[in-house]
């Protein structure tokens, strides 16, 4: 399977990227030639990450049948120093509010989708430093 975006050049550093028929922004900050009209490419693969495995993991409590009132998922990124800058370490942070979390589950569903569902977190753990954490608010 092969999967295509095209990435079209709309003025400065401003691209219209379309995924599927979605159109997003990607553009530069203005110190650097930009107009700030949207985010910058790097963050999107730490949107990639958690919009991959959020999905996961709340497909997984749901066949679990575990209830919960709110969901999140934060990933902080860590670039090099030197360019070209990377992302070198990765930390996913979930957080889930209900009355009765099952921390084993979340816990055990969280780890299915790093370790077996998950393509993003699969390509990024060959490159880079992944962890992650569950706090249950």
């Amino acid at each position: 399977m092969k999967k295509t975006v095209d990435v079209t050049w709309k003025k400065d550093m401003k691209f219209e990227v379309d995924i599927d028929n979605h159109k997003i922004i990607v553009d530069a900050a203005r110190e650097v030639g930009g107009n700030d009209e949207g985010p910058r490419p790097k963050p999107l693969m730490l949107a990639a990450l958690g919009g991959c495995t959020g999905m996961d993991v709340v497909s997984l409590l749901k066949k679990m049948r575990l209830e919960y009132d709110y969901f999140n998922v934060k990933v902080e990124g860590d670039l090099t120093d030197e360019h070209p800058r990377h992302f070198y370490k990765i930390m996913i942070i979930y957080e889930i509010k209900g009355k009765e979390i099952d921390r084993a589950k979340v816990e055990k569903a969280i780890d299915m989708s790093l370790s077996k569902y998950c393509g993003v977190s699969a390509v990024y753990q060959k490159a880079l430093e992944l962890k992650h954490e569950l706090r249950i608010l």
